[in-house]
Protein backbone atom coordinates (compact mmCIF):
# COMPACT_ATOMS: atom_id res chain seq x y z
CA UNK A 1 0.00 0.00 0.00
CA UNK A 2 1.15 3.49 -1.00
CA UNK A 3 2.30 5.90 1.68
CA UNK A 4 0.03 8.84 1.26
CA UNK A 5 1.74 12.36 1.19
CA UNK A 6 0.71 15.39 1.66
CA UNK A 7 2.08 17.38 -1.54
CA UNK A 8 2.18 20.87 -2.47
CA UNK A 9 0.36 21.54 -6.37
CA UNK A 10 1.83 23.98 -8.55
CA UNK A 11 -0.83 24.79 -11.30
CA UNK A 12 1.12 26.22 -14.21
CA UNK A 13 -1.58 27.90 -15.97
CA UNK A 14 -1.31 29.08 -19.71
CA UNK A 15 -4.50 30.46 -21.53
CA UNK A 16 -3.47 33.00 -24.32
CA UNK A 17 -7.15 34.18 -24.81
CA UNK A 18 -8.91 33.73 -21.14
CA UNK A 19 -10.96 37.02 -21.78
CA UNK A 20 -12.98 34.28 -24.09
CA UNK A 21 -13.31 31.12 -21.87
CA UNK A 22 -16.09 30.90 -19.78
CA UNK A 23 -15.25 27.48 -18.68
CA UNK A 24 -11.48 28.32 -17.72
CA UNK A 25 -12.06 31.61 -16.37
CA UNK A 26 -14.62 29.15 -13.83
CA UNK A 27 -12.20 26.73 -13.19
CA UNK A 28 -9.48 28.97 -12.30
CA UNK A 29 -11.88 30.89 -9.71
CA UNK A 30 -10.65 30.74 -6.03
CA UNK A 31 -7.82 28.59 -7.03
CA UNK A 32 -5.51 30.83 -5.40
CA UNK A 33 -6.90 30.92 -2.38
CA UNK A 34 -6.98 27.30 -1.32
CA UNK A 35 -3.75 26.14 1.31
CA UNK A 36 -1.22 23.94 -0.44
CA UNK A 37 -1.71 25.34 -3.60
CA UNK A 38 0.29 27.80 -6.15
CA UNK A 39 -1.74 29.09 -8.85
CA UNK A 40 0.78 30.56 -11.49
CA UNK A 41 -0.54 32.54 -14.81
CA UNK A 42 2.27 32.11 -17.44
CA UNK A 43 0.40 34.73 -19.77
CA UNK A 44 -0.22 37.28 -17.07
CA UNK A 45 3.50 36.64 -15.17
CA UNK A 46 5.26 36.55 -18.93
CA UNK A 47 3.16 38.78 -21.55
CA UNK A 48 6.79 39.24 -23.64
CA UNK A 49 7.43 35.54 -23.29
CA UNK A 50 11.56 36.48 -21.49
CA UNK A 51 10.84 33.54 -18.96
CA UNK A 52 13.07 33.78 -15.76
CA UNK A 53 14.35 30.08 -16.18
CA UNK A 54 15.65 30.67 -11.93
CA UNK A 55 12.29 31.66 -10.91
CA UNK A 56 10.69 28.65 -12.47
CA UNK A 57 13.12 25.98 -11.67
CA UNK A 58 13.07 27.54 -7.78
CA UNK A 59 9.17 27.32 -7.86
CA UNK A 60 9.13 23.17 -9.40
CA UNK A 61 11.24 22.65 -6.39
CA UNK A 62 9.32 23.52 -3.76
CA UNK A 63 6.29 21.85 -5.39
CA UNK A 64 5.20 18.38 -5.51
CA UNK A 65 2.36 17.89 -8.10
CA UNK A 66 2.72 20.04 -11.03
CA UNK A 67 -0.20 20.75 -13.13
CA UNK A 68 -0.40 21.51 -16.72
CA UNK A 69 -3.90 23.77 -17.02
CA UNK A 70 -4.73 24.60 -20.54
CA UNK A 71 -7.07 24.48 -23.51
CA UNK A 72 -6.36 22.19 -25.96
CA UNK A 73 -4.48 23.70 -28.94
CA UNK A 74 -3.94 22.15 -32.65
CA UNK A 75 -3.85 18.78 -30.38
CA UNK A 76 -0.93 20.45 -28.17
CA UNK A 77 -0.48 22.98 -25.44
CA UNK A 78 -0.24 26.85 -25.96
CA UNK A 79 3.01 28.21 -27.22
CA UNK A 80 4.05 29.79 -23.96
CA UNK A 81 3.50 26.68 -22.02
CA UNK A 82 5.80 25.05 -24.55
CA UNK A 83 8.74 27.63 -24.45
CA UNK A 84 8.54 27.20 -20.83
CA UNK A 85 9.14 23.61 -20.93
CA UNK A 86 12.07 24.49 -23.89
CA UNK A 87 13.96 26.93 -21.13
CA UNK A 88 13.37 25.73 -17.85
CA UNK A 89 13.64 21.78 -18.24
CA UNK A 90 17.50 21.79 -18.27
CA UNK A 91 19.63 18.93 -19.18
CA UNK A 92 21.48 18.27 -16.21
CA UNK A 93 18.93 19.86 -13.80
CA UNK A 94 15.41 17.97 -15.00
CA UNK A 95 17.12 15.40 -16.91
CA UNK A 96 19.95 13.42 -17.63
CA UNK A 97 22.40 11.72 -15.73
CA UNK A 98 22.51 14.25 -13.18
CA UNK A 99 19.11 15.81 -13.53
CA UNK A 100 17.25 14.32 -10.80
CA UNK A 101 15.41 17.68 -9.53
CA UNK A 102 11.83 16.61 -10.70
CA UNK A 103 12.57 13.14 -9.52
CA UNK A 104 9.48 11.21 -7.93
CA UNK A 105 7.33 14.37 -8.67
CA UNK A 106 3.84 14.65 -10.32
CA UNK A 107 2.69 15.68 -13.38
CA UNK A 108 -0.88 15.62 -15.19
CA UNK A 109 -2.80 18.04 -17.52
CA UNK A 110 -5.65 19.97 -16.29
CA UNK A 111 -7.41 20.38 -20.14
CA UNK A 112 -10.51 22.04 -22.03
CA UNK A 113 -12.01 21.13 -25.45
CA UNK A 114 -14.32 22.46 -27.56
CA UNK A 115 -14.89 18.97 -29.32
CA UNK A 116 -17.55 16.59 -26.96
CA UNK A 117 -15.76 13.54 -25.18
CA UNK A 118 -16.88 11.29 -27.71
CA UNK A 119 -14.58 12.81 -30.51
CA UNK A 120 -11.88 11.46 -29.09
CA UNK A 121 -11.50 8.07 -29.95
CA UNK A 122 -10.66 5.60 -32.60
CA UNK A 123 -14.00 5.68 -33.90
CA UNK A 124 -14.19 9.51 -33.38
CA UNK A 125 -13.25 12.46 -35.74
CA UNK A 126 -10.39 13.02 -34.08
CA UNK A 127 -9.09 9.40 -33.78
CA UNK A 128 -7.07 9.27 -30.72
CA UNK A 129 -7.70 9.61 -26.87
CA UNK A 130 -7.04 12.65 -24.92
CA UNK A 131 -4.08 10.78 -22.99
CA UNK A 132 -2.77 9.69 -26.48
CA UNK A 133 -2.78 13.09 -27.79
CA UNK A 134 -0.51 14.09 -24.55
CA UNK A 135 2.00 11.22 -25.27
CA UNK A 136 4.61 13.74 -25.95
CA UNK A 137 4.16 15.59 -22.34
CA UNK A 138 3.64 11.58 -20.60
CA UNK A 139 7.38 10.91 -21.98
CA UNK A 140 8.85 14.30 -21.00
CA UNK A 141 7.85 13.44 -17.33
CA UNK A 142 9.05 9.85 -17.98
CA UNK A 143 12.77 11.76 -18.56
CA UNK A 144 12.47 13.63 -15.70
CA UNK A 145 12.22 10.68 -13.47
CA UNK A 146 8.22 12.07 -12.62
CA UNK A 147 4.95 10.09 -12.27
CA UNK A 148 2.70 11.06 -14.87
CA UNK A 149 -1.34 11.15 -14.49
CA UNK A 150 -4.12 10.97 -16.72
CA UNK A 151 -5.80 14.74 -17.91
CA UNK A 152 -8.53 16.05 -15.45
CA UNK A 153 -10.67 16.83 -19.07
CA UNK A 154 -13.29 19.35 -19.55
CA UNK A 155 -14.53 18.49 -22.84
CA UNK A 156 -17.59 19.73 -24.59
CA UNK A 157 -17.18 23.42 -23.69
CA UNK A 158 -18.71 25.20 -25.95
CA UNK A 159 -22.34 24.23 -25.04
CA UNK A 160 -21.56 23.45 -21.91
CA UNK A 161 -24.45 25.23 -19.35
CA UNK A 162 -22.90 27.13 -16.37
CA UNK A 163 -24.11 24.17 -14.01
CA UNK A 164 -22.01 21.69 -15.61
CA UNK A 165 -19.00 24.66 -15.47
CA UNK A 166 -19.70 24.62 -11.45
CA UNK A 167 -19.53 20.87 -11.38
CA UNK A 168 -16.30 20.59 -13.38
CA UNK A 169 -15.19 23.33 -10.99
CA UNK A 170 -15.97 21.45 -7.95
CA UNK A 171 -14.53 17.83 -9.05
CA UNK A 172 -11.07 19.91 -10.07
CA UNK A 173 -10.94 21.11 -6.36
CA UNK A 174 -11.72 17.81 -4.53
CA UNK A 175 -9.14 16.71 -6.68
CA UNK A 176 -6.42 19.09 -6.05
CA UNK A 177 -7.43 19.41 -2.25
CA UNK A 178 -6.91 15.42 -2.27
CA UNK A 179 -3.39 15.98 -3.12
CA UNK A 180 -2.60 18.41 -0.80
CA UNK A 181 -4.30 16.62 2.24
CA UNK A 182 -2.49 13.12 1.23
CA UNK A 183 -6.17 11.86 0.29
CA UNK A 184 -5.06 10.40 -3.59
CA UNK A 185 -3.36 7.47 -4.34
CA UNK A 186 -1.40 8.47 -7.00
CA UNK A 187 -0.79 4.09 -7.91
CA UNK A 188 -4.50 4.05 -8.46
CA UNK A 189 -4.69 7.73 -10.44
CA UNK A 190 -2.11 6.06 -12.90
CA UNK A 191 -4.31 3.28 -14.04
CA UNK A 192 -7.22 5.83 -15.54
CA UNK A 193 -7.79 7.39 -18.76
CA UNK A 194 -9.33 10.40 -17.08
CA UNK A 195 -8.67 11.69 -13.37
CA UNK A 196 -11.99 12.91 -13.41
CA UNK A 197 -12.77 9.46 -12.81
CA UNK A 198 -10.30 9.31 -9.46
CA UNK A 199 -14.28 10.76 -8.25
CA UNK A 200 -16.31 7.73 -9.06
CA UNK A 201 -15.84 4.04 -8.90
CA UNK A 202 -14.14 2.38 -11.33
CA UNK A 203 -13.67 -1.17 -12.47
CA UNK A 204 -10.61 -0.94 -10.42
CA UNK A 205 -12.72 -0.08 -7.20
CA UNK A 206 -13.94 2.79 -5.51
CA UNK A 207 -12.04 5.94 -5.29
CA UNK A 208 -10.37 7.42 -2.16
CA UNK A 209 -10.47 10.13 -2.50
CA UNK A 210 -12.96 12.15 0.11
Amino acid sequence: METRLHRKVLILFAHPALQHSRVNRKLIAGLDRLEGITFHDLYENYPDFYIDVEREQELLSEHEVIVFHHPLYWYSIPAILKEWQDLVLEHGWAYGHEGRALQNKVLFNTITTGGPERAYAADGYNHYTLRQLLAPIEQTAWLCRMTYLPPFAVHGTHLMQPELIDEYRQQYQRILKAFTRGELEVEQAAGLERLNDILVGTQKGASDVR
